[in-house]
């Protein structure tokens, strides 16, 4: 309970307005860009492909919440008297994951399509 013991009152307003951030401003915001996808790959009958685009967009933006201090730079000095390492890696590293998981994405969904099409033919 180290959390609540300095500033209770701080800490759940700060749950409080998280939530509140998210539920009125980034779920609007990830509704918009799913549909933008929807429209822009021209899938409306075959809405599962957007799965393809969905799970790294998700998987990526999950792994950048979390890495953000890092990647942005914003604690180098911090993270680099705490561990002796350089923060310096963290944005190619980012970049490097969420080019693969959407290489990947891509591969299995063409991958996907041209079982479709042998299965057609």
């Amino acid at each position: 309970m180290r959390l609540l013991a300095d500033d209770w009152f701080g800490v759940a307003l700060w749950f409080v307005g998280v939530a509140l951030l998210h539920d009125l401003v980034l779920l609007p915001l990830y509704t918009a860009a799913d549909r933008a996808v929807v429209r822009g790959l021209g899938v409306v009958r075959r809405r599962e492909w957007v799965l393809y685009v969905r799970v790294p967009a998700a998987l990526s933006g999950l792994l950048l919440l979390v890495w953000f201090p890092l990647i942005s730079r914003r604690v180098e000095q911090r993270y680099r008297l705490g561990t002796g390492l350089s923060a310096d890696v963290f944005l190619a590293r980012w970049l490097l994951i969420t080019a693969v998981l959407f290489g990947g994405s891509a591969l299995l969904l063409t991958l996907r399509l041209l079982r479709l099409r042998r299965a057609t033919a």
